[in-house]
């Protein structure tokens, strides 16, 4: 196994999109964890709706912040988990709208279409901004070369 540094959560040798991007992964893993506490958003959505909603939600959480944090040690693994936590949103955000709309068949359309955008833009559209700026910021090609050249 590589020397990991237990203390080092940030790497300033980094290019300025991985800065970035490690920063946005600790705070993104923080309101998830928040969401999955209080059941809010599509987290807490998924939580009340599934059984294996609330392992999703711990999933989520730990791909951000182990993905930072590898990420700050230099390990390639690190970036793939920062990738992944970086989509996650969208893949979770999709499962929760198509599972209320199933359920909404049979109920009546009114506050649908709030519900629905609220789903897909997380609540409002800021918290989308930050979902999408996370995913450019790792796949920018500063980032994807970094990586490629610099981590074990």
């Amino acid at each position: 196994m590589q020397n990991i540094d237990p203390k080092k959560w940030f790497d300033r040798m980094q290019p300025q999109t991985l800065q970035i991007a490690t920063w946005l992964l600790y705070f993104d893993g923080f309101f998830a964890l928040v969401s999955l506490i209080d059941k809010s958003g599509y987290i807490g959505y998924l939580r009340f709706q599934y059984p294996f909603g609330f392992m999703l939600g711990i999933i989520s959480v730990a791909l951000y912040v182990l993905g930072g944090w590898l990420m700050a040690n230099d390990l390639k693994i690190g970036y793939k988990l920062s990738v992944m936590a970086a989509a996650m949103p969208f893949v979770l955000r999709f499962l929760a709208v198509r599972s209320f709309a199933q359920n909404f068949e049979t109920q009546s359309p009114v506050g649908i279409t709030d519900y629905v955008t609220g789903g897909i833009f997380g609540g409002s559209i800021i918290s989308s901004a930050f979902d999408i700026a996370v995913l450019a910021l790792l796949l920018h090609t500063q980032s994807r070369e970094h990586q490629r050249i610099w981590y074990r």
